[in-house]
């Protein structure tokens, strides 16, 4: 339900910030401006008592995060990558919430499996250990197949995470709808939209046959990846809360001390990260969209392994090129080109200028260029890009969702192992071996070959279908009238009650 009663929701996740002494660690850690820090703090402290306890133990920000449910985990593990947008003390705090979060019991995992495999779970497994890692949705137990002997992860949903995350998911899509009503501006970024695809994302990452699926056609992609690995899914022992994997055996790639140990070269994992990433992107149009270090490892070989495979992304063809000619324009510094791809995309209205888009293209990129990480605030260059983008009416691409997050969060990953990293330069081999193998010549003779073939299936359907279309848009029925407008005492309720309730939140979060 996303009724008026999920301000109750939104209003509770500003409270617990605030009880948890996380709202003020928040603001301060991400830079937030004095004045909207002091409203953030004055519309959070007459709710502050009632906000959720949480684990005195923990940090207040993980505390907060924690107590609140998967989906502000989920968000949490996002921002423990990025030490240069919360500081590097907030960042390791958060790293906890990647898959170290409190396990539900070994009880409840085994009769989770026999109940999804229909089997008793000794008649199945040999061994069956607690808990190796839990994370937010769900945690992943050590296993012996009795039939084969071979090790295996066994990875299990929590107890009623499908509830938990739904109630999240109707407050977020109240707040997103209450935020365009109060901020016609807003309405470019498509909050709703975001919302949606969000949704659609975790609701894919609690069916763990999707997961399993998802894991076989990446494994098929990355066969022949040199330096990289990814655990096989065994479908015999699969199910819609269970999933079964090969077991695989590494250090975790957010575990510095312990690969500096093992005499693996950071620059070369910080490297080899982030051109993995590319080339999924680019040259498969799939990738593994959830590159925290919780779901990275490192082989005794140096292999990168990835696991942990309930959020995928995936784009078209056509976008592929859209991204890599945007990313190859600003490796070559040639804002003019990159603004003309944007253009040609839709992704700038037409209406505006090219030229003064080009300029503050540049005005983004420039500082890029020449400087280690170490150097760049990655907060205050994505919030000139997003007035940039507001200036220039740019609507957020929600195909675009995961790839733009990954891309932060591997960045993240890579340079928490080499803070010099300079990730246009590691980004060029990729990006133009894409571009000459899929922007030339023989690029164009494919797309021609397979526009042939289209024709040739349609051709003799064509004059019928354009035929149809026409009629139908002679036809077309009158629209429908407006909906009768809420009596604006009601609108009036709903616009201050969003005001406190979705204020206050947004504010613990961002």
């Amino acid at each position: 339900m996303r009724g008026p009663h999920n301000l109750w929701r939104l209003i509770i996740t500003g409270a617990t910030f605030e009880r948890s002494g996380a709202m003020k660690l928040a603001l301060e850690a991400m830079d937030v401006p004095p004045r909207l820090r002091l409203a953030a703090r004055v519309m959070g402290w007459p709710f502050a008592w009632l906000g959720l306890k949480g684990d005195p133990a923990l940090p207040p920000v993980t505390r907060a995060l924690t107590a609140l449910g998967p989906a502000y985990i989920k968000f949490g593990q996002v921002l423990s990558t990025r030490p240069d947008v919360v500081g590097a003390e907030l960042a390791e705090q958060l790293t906890v919430l990647q898959d170290r979060l409190p396990p539900f019991s070994v009880a409840e995992a085994k009769a989770s499996v026999a109940a999804e495999l229909g089997q008793p779970v000794d008649a199945i497994f040999a061994e069956f250990s607690e808990a190796v890692a839990a994370a937010s949705i769900a945690q992943v137990h050590a296993a012996r197949r009795v039939d084969t002997g071979q090790k295996v992860a066994v990875k299990v949903l929590r107890p009623g995470i499908e509830r938990a995350f739904q109630k999240d998911l109707d407050a977020f899509h109240f707040a997103a709808a209450m935020i365009e009503f109060l901020s016609p501006a807003s309405r470019r970024l498509r909050p709703s939209d975001v919302v949606a695809h969000f949704e659609s994302v975790v609701l894919g990452e609690l069916d763990l046959r999707m997961e399993a699926s998802a894991a076989l056609a990446f494994c098929a992609n990355t066969a022949r990846d040199e330096g990289f690995s990814a655990p096989r899914p065994h479908w015999d022992l699969s199910a819609r809360r269970v999933m079964t994997l090969d077991w695989v055996d590494g250090i975790a790639l957010g575990d510095i001390e312990a690969l500096q140990s093992a005499g693996h070269d950071l620059v070369a994992l910080s490297e080899r990260v982030l051109q993995l990433f590319l080339s999924h992107a680019l040259r498969d149009g799939y990738f593994h969209a959830d590159m925290h270090q919780g779901n990275l490892k490192v082989a005794v070989n140096g292999d990168i392994i990835a696991y942990d495979f309930g959020i995928m992304g995936q784009i078209d063809e056509y976008t592929r090129r859209v991204y890599a000619e945007i990313l190859m324009g600003f490796i070559r510094k040639d804002y003019r080109r990159v603004a003309e791809v944007h253009f040609e995309a839709g992704y700038v209205p037409r209406d505006r200028n090219v030229d003064d888009f080009a300029r503050a293209l540049r005005a983004v990129g420039e500082p890029i260029f020449g400087m280690d990480a170490s150097h760049i605030s990655m907060a205050r260059l994505l919030a000139y890009l997003f007035e940039v983008t507001e200036r220039f009416g740019m609507q957020t691409r929600t195909e675009l969702i995961l790839l733009q997050r990954t891309m932060v969060v591997v960045e993240g990953v890579a340079r928490s192992l080499n803070p010099a990293l300079n990730m246009w330069e590691v980004a060029k081999p990729v990006v133009g071996t894409y571009i000459r193998q899929n922007l030339g010549p023989r690029s164009m003779a494919r797309d021609l070959l397979r526009t042939a073939r289209v024709l040739g299936r349609f051709g003799p359907r064509l004059p019928d279908m354009v035929e149809r279309a026409l009629q139908g848009q002679v036809a077309a029925p009158p629209p429908p009238p407006p909906a009768p407008r809420r009596s604006r005492d009601f609108v009036l309720f709903l616009a201050g009650g969003a005001m406190v309730g979705a204020g206050v939140a947004l504010a613990a979060l961002f």
